[in-house]
């Protein structure tokens, strides 16, 4: 080691590789003794024990490679790259280095969080599956796959990485409250709650984990635990702009004098430091609209929810034209013909009931009285119909968004294969016997074709709300992810446009194919409703169905606490002190406004 560079040493030791790989193994060995720090030497062992067929001991060296990343200034300007968000420059370098030693796990590692970053998961995926293939023990990269697999609405595959995960770094908040998220995603409920009350105890000052607690008992109905939990959270960390969010999203109850006061004190208090606290603002100021709409100073609330929209808006960037282009290709591929080529496709099990539609506009409700019948199952808003079409989409044409297209080119075999998908993904949410079971996601507006395509014996739900009810709730509502249409006046007037437009074609080209609740209609006459609901579903009527609050079920959604009330019209007419700002709503709702609830004469 005396005469040669280290450099040197390393290029003599590659060149023994192929051919001679106890002499390579020998040459790394003499390197790490000398640079115990060269993460380079590590890996050329690893490779050299694989050679040699000495598996585990090459794991053993990739791993010590890892550890030994930090020295490697290469990769340590990656991961600053990356800290800076500079995700081009992070992807350029990996690569390169990959380029050099496909097997630089610590690289692999990086390159997977470039990747889930900017929402390639799939890709993610892969990268972590093969760190952990050539390093098994390399915890970071395992927590890393368990949170693509929870971004990927895997949950019961988090859970069980998380799992392994927390064996070996048990005292892991972070991971902790990953598990316990997903296994809430799954229905998990009261293990996911032990595991709560059990990291409380251990980190009773962790804001985070006290706000994820009181998520976790408002979901299975304990609203005045939840509240002390949030509350909890709030001394830890009065800043947190999420907290105060989420005791506002109880919706039942009222703050008072001095929690505008604090809600205010933290919102000056995040402004100096505007755009890294931009999600705490945002939350305030929906919190605080709620505050003040509470006590009906109307101007004040509404000044705040148009600037946690405005924040919100600004982060997510929706594109109207897309959802309105994404409808006019629907209806153009869907015509009568094109469902009738197809008659007979699709998996047969009736065990599905889709309820969807707009957020805000009754579902939960809906979801809430039928899971009191005895042959249905509630269960939560499913991500799987959006999932499996845009994998459509990509298997096809590289694109989610091409869905359509792709649909259209589907063997009716495939069809079945989709509706199978969709059955085997749900299993898992399923806690008892009943024969049907409620997605309730009402996204899935947007794929009524696909669901009567792949699921062509389940039954289909339009629960729907008066347009300026609804998109002004909507505008009120901040969710965790997604929605980015309801973030603007404008968008949430036209996505609902575009919704009814889109569900018109399917009653014209599918009739009888969607049952239609009007919100205020079930508000109204609750049994009248209820019987029509259960006929189209052909399951008889049953008393419990009226007595849905208090059915104890866990409810996911923004209206929990709402549906375990009996029926009752508070949400009725709530746009209406705010009516002076909302003619951009108007003017996008456009005939929809007007002839609601009938479907309006052009887009019949």
């Amino acid at each position: 080691m005396a005469t040669v560079t280290l450099d040197q040493a390393l290029a003599n030791a590659r060149q023994l590789l192929s051919g001679q790989p106890g002499a390579a193994l020998a040459q790394a060995q003499a390197i790490i003794d000398e640079v115990p720090t060269s993460a380079a030497a590590h890996r050329l062992a690893a490779h050299a024990l694989r050679a040699l067929n000495r598996e585990e001991e090459a794991q053993a060296a990739s791993l010590a490679a890892v550890g030994a990343t930090i020295h490697d200034a290469a990769m340590v300007d990656a991961a600053l790259a990356l800290a800076e968000d500079r995700l081009p420059d992070a992807e350029g370098a990996l690569r390169q280095r990959l380029r050099e030693d496909a097997t630089d796990v610590a690289a692999i590692r990086m390159l997977a969080e470039v990747a889930g970053r900017i929402g390639r998961y799939e890709d993610a995926e892969k990268l972590l599956s093969r760190a952990l293939q050539l390093a098994p023990g390399f915890g970071a990269a395992r927590a890393n796959l368990a949170t693509v697999y929870y971004k990927q609405n895997r949950f019961a595959e988090a859970a069980e990485t998380l799992d392994a995960v927390l064996n070996g770094d048990p005292d892991n908040p972070a991971h902790a409250n990953l598990r316990a998220a997903a296994l809430g995603r799954i229905g998990g409920y009261d293990e996911a709650l032990a595991l709560y009350e059990e990291l409380t105890r251990r980190f009773p000052d962790h804001a985070k984990l006290w706000m994820s607690h009181g998520h976790m008992l408002k979901t299975v109905g304990r609203q005045d635990d939840s509240v002390a939990a949030y509350r909890r959270a709030l001394a830890a960390d009065p800043g947190l702009g999420e907290i105060w969010w989420s005791l506002a999203n109880l919706k039942t109850i009222r703050f008072d004098a001095n929690d505008r006061a604090a809600m205010e004190a933290a919102l000056v208090a995040a402004e100096p430091d505007a755009e890294a606290r931009a999600d705490d603002r945002l939350h305030l100021h929906f919190a605080l609209g709620k505050a003040y709409d509470d006590v009906a100073e109307h101007e004040s609330a509404f000044r705040h929810y148009a600037a946690g929209n405005a924040i919100r808006s600004a982060q997510l960037g929706y594109r109207a034209a897309e959802t309105s282009a994404a409808v006019d290709a629907i209806i153009a591929a869907c015509t009568p013909e094109f469902f009738a080529a197809r008659a007979g496709a699709g998996d047969p099990t009736p065990d599905p009931i889709f309820i969807l539609g707009m957020p805000r506009a009754g579902s939960t409700l809906i979801e809430q009285i039928l899971s009191c019948h005895s042959a249905i199952e509630g269960t939560m808003e499913l991500p799987d119909i959006p999932a499996l079409a845009l994998g459509l989409g990509r298997e096809t044409y590289d694109d989610g968004r091409r869905w359509i297209e792709a649909l259209t080119e589907t063997p009716n075999g495939q069809l079945a294969e989709l509706g199978a998908a969709f059955l085997q993904r749900t299993a898992v949410q399923r806690k008892t016997d009943k024969p049907f079971y409620i997605d309730k996601l009402p996204n899935n507006w947007l794929y009524t074709a696909f669901i009567r395509l792949i699921l062509p014996n389940a039954r289909i739900i339009d629960a729907r709300r008066h347009p300026l009810d609804c998109c002004f709730s909507n505008f009120r509502q901040h969710y965790a992810k997604g929605q980015a249409f309801s973030y603007g006046l404008a968008d949430v007037g036209g996505y609902y446009c575009d919704y009814v437009r889109l569900m018109a074609h399917v009653d014209a080209v599918q009739p009888g194919g969607v049952h239609r609740v009007i919100h205020e209609a079930l508000l109204d006459d609750p049994e009248a409703e209820v019987r029509a609901m259960l006929t189209y579903l052909d399951q008889p009527f049953e008393e419990a169905c009226l007595t849905f609050h208090a059915n104890a079920r866990a409810v996911r959604t923004a209206s929990s606490e709402q549906v375990r009330r009996p029926i009752n019209r508070d949400g009725v007419g709530q746009w209406q002190p705010y009516e002076i700002w909302l003619d951009p709503l108007k003017k996008a709702l456009g005939p929809v406004l007007g002839a609601y609830p009938a479907i309006p004469a052009e887009f019949e």
